[in-house]
């Protein structure tokens, strides 16, 4: 797991100590070795947390004569087969990195070697002879990558904040993706919450010249996938040599790693998958609450780990202790988004880092075979739904802010931005083939929005912000396209979602494990938003440069009181204070203010 950034100049020669700059921003992605290049108007840069070839792995890579240069973030996890057939074609590795297939794979077979990676992946290749650069992000879009074109350069970086130091000055914020993150918990789609920042996207590869010309190539779509029929025994028997395979090459490793055991299905198999695969003893983590009235996972987590004997840690924390990670949060996350469990997540991130590098969790089962409640909505609800939100079937129908109070409480360019919230919804519905089910359309809109703009966001930046790199074998691009491919029969019935999976790991895990209802991790955010906290943020949220920007000061005053009297409006509260959070970090500070200790107390980043 790396950092890379980099930039194209229309004219000039690339300054070195620019490159230092973005890079250092990075550092966090990989504190261990760093390293750049300059070819004239072109420049790469690379931050690394060593994974696989300890010693040999620096970067940027070349090819023996020197025509492409390589800078890489993430895991190529069929290295070893790739490496072998480059072998036989002639190719001559320098090293044992799984980045340096890549290289090599495209200096034989072209923009045509990205079908043949295993993994999940950003990188930027420099190729000599073409003058161009070609930014490359994976299937699912699991590693993040993005840029910025402007009119005498092009700047690209793992991160958003790498990006701003190098930009003339802070890029205005968007109000369509600022409705987003409020409705959505996120914006979704290439356009980010800044003005001119875009999302290389997932499973899309772009070409740059040196004038600055962006060539878009998708090079796979989930759309491809047919659906199939298929009984319960038939797909078992595809299913097991599939995830066997994929499990294998996503343990290669040359550091140990673990597992964030949530007490839930998805991280139970892959523990399980791991044990059967690997002799050693695995260490597993899971977060809970020090304070017995918070509902969370630890003792079904503890109750898998015993039965599958890894070396668990149980992390118990107080409410304040997850609370004042919010600053923190908010900075590693960068791209706007809310997701209350990036708080616990974060918390996790840094007790797994002060022991391994590499840990193993269960983000994209739900999302690749029909885990969450939404998608088996009830025959009356669907059909309503559909018709007053026509588009997307009724699917993420509704905004999560209450509309009386979105109407209220912001200015009118905003307020008109809102009332557009749903269309990376509707776009993604609208790309479904006509044979998919609703079901597969709802797991698309899902695999397309949500999973990468929020749920990756939160599974990389938490992990980085402490040089921990996330694995997730369940968004390996052959997992989803099975997962996707099976009849809806497999994988839903009326009371429960994701019964492929369930029904297959009955062989290995207690059925009532498998099949119980989740009671998942409550984080307690309106316990939080009241008392004395709640009577310093009235005295400073309404008063913020954010908030004085974009929203009714008035409004805002009248809905903390609301907080304050019916603790109602926590969602509407919370999303104004982690803007305003946001806000004086990356547009008040423009990316370069100080980095938000662990715990800090969130007032004081208003």
């Amino acid at each position: 797991m790396c950092g890379i950034a980099g930039m194209v100049l229309r004219r000039g020669r690339v300054a070195e100590g620019d490159l230092a700059r973005m890079a250092a921003t990075l550092a966090h992605r990989g504190p261990e070795d760093t390293g750049h290049y300059v070819s004239d108007s072109f420049g790469i840069a690379h931050t690394r947390l060593a994974i696989i070839d300890l010693a040999g792995g620096h970067q940027p890579i070349f090819d023996a004569g020197k025509r492409y240069a390589l800078v890489a973030n993430g895991e190529i996890y069929n290295y070893v087969e790739l490496r072998a057939e480059l072998e036989a074609l002639g190719a001559r590795p320098q090293s044992h990195s799984d980045s340096e297939v890549a290289l090599h794979g495209w200096a034989h077979w072209g923009r045509d070697s990205l079908k043949r990676l295993h993994g999940m992946y950003a990188f930027a290749l420099f190729d000599h002879a073409q003058r161009e650069l070609w930014l490359v992000r994976d299937r699912l879009g699991i590693k993040p990558l993005y840029y910025a074109r402007l009119p005498d350069r092009l700047l690209f970086a793992s991160e958003l904040k790498a990006l701003l130091p190098a930009l003339p000055s802070t890029p205005a914020i968007d109000p369509a993706a600022l409705a987003q993150f409020l409705q959505n918990q996120a914006s979704s789609g290439r356009e980010t919450i800044f003005r001119g920042i875009e999302r290389v996207l997932p499973g899309e590869a772009l070409r740059i010249d040196a004038e600055l010309n962006i060539e878009h190539v998708q090079y796979w779509r989930a759309t491809d996938v047919k659906p199939r029929e298929l009984t319960h025994e038939q797909a078992v028997e595809e299913w097991e040599p599939l995830f066997a395979q994929v499990m294998r090459e996503h343990m290669r490793a040359d550091v140990p790693y673990g597992v964030f055991l949530s007490g839930g299905v998805d991280s139970a198999v892959l523990l399980a998958q791991i044990k059967r695969l690997h002799s050693q003893p695995v260490r597993t983590y899971s977060i809970g609450w020090s304070d017995a009235r918070q509902t969370d996972e630890l003792d079904g987590a503890q109750r898998i780990a015993q039965l599958l004997g890894s070396e668990h840690q149980p992390i118990r924390l107080s409410s304040q202790q997850v609370f004042r990670r919010l600053p923190r949060c908010v900075w590693a996350a960068d791209d706007l988004m809310r997701d209350y469990a990036c708080l616990p997540t974060l918390a996790l991130a840094e007790a797994a880092g002060r022991d391994l590098k590499v840990v193993f969790s269960g983000e994209g089962g739900d999302e690749a075979f029909a885990g969450y409640g939404r998608y088996r909505p009830a025959w009356i609800e669907r059909r309503f739904k559909s018709m007053r939100y026509p588009g997307s079937g009724g699917f993420r129908a509704r905004g999560e802010l209450d509309s009386s109070w979105a109407r209220r409480l912001f200015q009118p360019v905003l307020r008109d931005a809102l009332e557009q919230h749903r269309a990376p919804f509707v776009r993604a519905w609208a790309q479904t083939p006509a044979e998919w089910t609703d079901l597969q359309r709802r797991q698309y809109v899902d695999l397309t929005t949500n999973l990468p703009d929020d749920l990756l966001v939160k599974a990389d930046r938490m992990l980085m912000a402490f040089s921990v790199e996330g694995r997730v074998p369940f968004l390996d691009h052959r997992v989803v396209e099975f997962g996707l491919s099976l009849p809806d029969a497999l994988k839903v019935r009326k009371d429960s979602g994701k019964v492929f999976l369930k029904r297959w790991a009955e062989s290995f895990l207690p059925a009532d494990h498998l099949w119980k209802h989740k009671a998942g991790f409550h984080v307690p955010v309106g316990e939080w938003l009241r008392g004395d906290f709640l009577a310093a943020l009235a005295q400073k949220l309404p008063r913020n440069a954010a908030i004085l920007e974009w929203c009714r000061p008035e409004a805002v005053t009248a809905l903390l009181a609301r907080q304050a009297a019916k603790h109602d409006a926590t969602r509407e509260v919370w999303s104004l204070m982690q803007f305003a959070i946001w806000h004086r970090l990356f547009v008040e500070g423009g990316g370069s203010r100080a980095v938000p200790g662990a715990e800090e107390d969130p007032l004081a980043w208003l």
